[in-house]
């Protein structure tokens, strides 16, 4: 089954779906062998563990498809894609559609801000005019060559021009064929409770420790009807933090050896196929 008709299936079945974010193969894995159904690739991770730069709006189309794919190759659940603002106008959303098809990742988002965007939860954003979006997402949904590949569209109107118009907004992108509703930033578990109201498309929650939105635990976004949830900086912010004690310890100590049990290579090359690869070695020995 292609991962984009996984994904579809899994976004009809009951209860809500719950996809941690990668920042890499590596983090993708980890999700993967954790048990999750769902993979969500982040592009502030992709900017920060790719680029080593913010989340502005600097990586491009063909850097972020590229990484997408490096993601959806190295795990067998389905992978949904940031894809920022599309890359310019319609023609060149349609063109976004088919690379990260190409790529192989089961959906991706796409957002009315104004390029080249901001992080959904840092101030300074810009949105553009609602029917020029509408338009994107006309010719994303009319122009994929996958009838199950899902798109997603995502609102940053919260922010610039109020809850009430971020609604429009997002009941406008659904009737323009939005499979899916990705309302950015609300500031309230109230603002999110009436979102799920008058939000008349499946919704996505994105969960941003640190961010505008409170956080909300998967059994209330569930019972508030959200279909699924994204945790962007799950995995890239326990990285940070434990690379940063790392090195503390190394300048500190002289040695990266810890004091409780040691990651060995083999531990960590198991963590990403090594036995996999191996067996196919072991049969043309």
């Amino acid at each position: 089954m292609r991962s984009t008709t996984r994904l579809r299936h899994l976004l009809h079945e009951p209860g809500i779906v719950v996809a941690p974010g990668a920042y890499d193969g590596f983090s993708a894995r980890l999700i993967e062998a954790a048990g999750f159904q769902a993979i969500y690739m982040t592009g502030a991770g992709t900017a920060a563990s790719h680029l080593g730069q913010p989340d502005l709006g600097l990586a491009t189309l063909t850097e972020m498809a590229t990484h997408a794919g490096h993601l959806a190759s190295c795990v067998g659940v389905p992978v949904i894609a940031d894809a920022d603002t599309g890359y310019g106008n319609p023609l060149n959303v349609v063109r976004t559609v088919r690379e990260y098809e190409r790529a192989g990742v089961a959906g991706f988002h796409i957002e009315d801000q104004v390029a080249p965007k901001k992080c959904g939860h840092i101030a300074g954003k810009q949105v553009i005019p609602a029917k020029e979006f509408a338009d994107k997402i006309r010719a994303a949904t009319e122009y994929r060559t996958d009838p199950d590949f899902v798109v997603i569209a995502r609102t940053d109107a919260r922010a610039v021009t109020g809850l009430d118009d971020a609604i429009e907004r997002a009941n406008l992108y659904a009737e323009a064929g939005a499979d899916m509703i990705f309302f950015e930033a609300p500031q309230s578990e109230d603002e999110m409770a009436r979102v799920a109201r008058e939000v008349k498309a499946p919704l996505l929650a994105n969960m941003v420790a640190g961010g505008k939105t409170p956080a909300v635990k998967i059994a209330e976004l569930e019972r508030l009807g959200y279909k699924l949830v994204i945790f962007p900086g799950v995995a890239m912010a326990a990285a940070v933090t434990a690379i940063e004690r790392a090195l503390t310890r190394l300048k500190e100590t002289g040695s990266d050896w810890p004091d409780g049990p040691v990651l060995a290579p083999m531990d960590i090359f198991k963590r990403v196929g090594f036995d996999w690869w191996h067996a196919i070695e072991e049969r043309f020995k």
